[in-house]
């Protein structure tokens, strides 16, 4: 029974499964979005978010919070000089999963997992829509109003 288990074990030892989030975190953190499985993104989000929120305040001690989960010098750096500048408006959410299909050999459920900020399509489509409705009245759709021809006759002098 899976009584009080807060976390999917993703069918791996727990040195095979944080190896495996260490390392896809390194790659999310590169490139900015990766393809996975569902189940395996599920667990990346859970374990890289909280990173993202370290990274917002440069100190020693979060960057070596952030080195001892990642253990990469380079995505370390990419975390705090670039991704923080970017992240450091937003109280969270961070990343997002997009649903692509199954995966054609053994039907797994695959998905896109990236950064929010650097979809620059999601950021276009954001700024395009419009930020307000308008309401239509009842009045005004049931009888419409004819309006006078605005232009007068020259007066005869």
């Amino acid at each position: 029974m899976r009584h009080n288990c807060k976390f999917n074990h993703l069918g791996r030892t727990d040195a095979h499964r944080a190896a495996m989030l260490s390392n896809m975190a390194t790659s999310l953190i590169m490139h900015k979005r990766i393809s996975t499985t569902t189940a395996k993104a599920k667990a990346l989000k859970v374990y890289v978010e909280p990173l993202l929120t370290k990274a917002k305040i440069d100190t020693t001690q979060s960057r070596r919070l952030v080195f001892q989960k990642l253990q990469s010098k380079e995505a370390v750096t990419e975390l705090f000089r670039e991704v923080a500048q970017k992240i450091a408006n937003r109280p969270g959410g961070y990343t997002r999963i997009l649903r692509t299909g199954n995966r054609l050999g053994d039907a797994a459920e695959m998905c896109i997992i990236e950064l929010v900020d650097y979809n620059e399509n999601m950021l276009k489509e954001k700024a395009t829509k419009k930020a307000t409705r308008t309401r239509r009245s009842k009045k005004s759709s049931a009888a419409p109003v004819a309006e006078a021809p605005a232009t007068e006759t020259p007066a005869a002098e």
